[in-house]
């Protein structure tokens, strides 16, 4: 058995009742990439949450590179990156600054410099962060959840609003994060993507993994023989 660098065991997770996430378990292997699926609302951003103890869990235990997200936060975080869908920055803020601002947050840090540069941004260093393009946003997230130098990356719906070139791009980007030895664990809804950079995928349906396996396993246990159509058929409300 590989060494886990996440683990996951019984998650739960209800808001006023409604059960969010139901004893989510899973594990990711060091320099693994793993795709966590499902239609919105299944639970996919509720999951990350409470793995980095953003959000409380009910239920359950998480330990990232052998630590607890909630009682050695900071530590954690010092080899944690995390790239959100809707990262919060004041307006009034350069690309530069942010930046900057972020790596103040660590103690060892990537070049931010040379991080704008492979992801196309080493012009943009001047713009307002409210001025970008959605692609470029998407991109800056990306580097931001860089700039730690981290062991592992937790990437939300990373390339969405991103045109397809933009897209490979990241992908081949990743492609090499993932040579250097960095786990991450990545939601996303293009099944292209996750075909390209998962090792393994787990899918949610109502808070629940009703699949936890490869892209092949996945495929092989339905009906289908592509992945976009397997998916849909595990994630089908109808077809129960």
């Amino acid at each position: 058995m590989m060494e886990a660098t996440i683990r996951v065991e019984q998650l739960s997770k209800s808001y006023d009742g409604v059960l969010a996430l139901s004893k989510l378990s899973l594990s990711v292997g060091v320099g693994e990439v793993f795709g966590l699926l499902g239609a919105n609302g299944a639970g996919k951003s509720t999951a990350i949450e409470c793995m980095l103890g953003t959000k409380k869990a009910d239920g359950g235990s998480v330990s990232i590179l052998g630590l607890n997200p909630v009682k050695e936060r900071k530590r954690l975080f010092e080899d944690v990156g995390v790239q959100f869908q809707e990262a919060n920055y004041q307006d009034k803020i350069t690309v530069k600054e942010l930046c900057i601002e972020t790596e103040s947050l660590y103690r060892t840090v990537n070049n931010y410099l040379s991080l704008l540069g492979q992801f196309h941004l080493a012009d943009k260093q001047k713009n307002l962060v409210s001025e970008l393009s959605g692609g470029e946003k998407q991109r800056l997230f990306i580097v931001l959840a860089l700039i730690p130098a981290p062991q592992v990356v937790f990437l939300d719906e990373l390339t969405t609003g991103l045109d397809a070139r933009a897209r490979r791009d990241v992908w081949k980007y990743l492609i090499e994060l993932k040579e250097q030895g960095i786990t991450m664990l990545l939601t996303s809804h293009f099944m292209d993507e996750v075909e390209v950079l998962c090792d393994r995928i787990g899918i949610l349906k109502k808070g629940q993994m009703i699949f936890s396996g490869t892209v092949k396993e996945a495929v092989a246990a339905s009906p289908y023989d592509r992945l976009e159509d397997a998916y849909l058929w595990y994630t089908n409300e109808e077809a129960e």
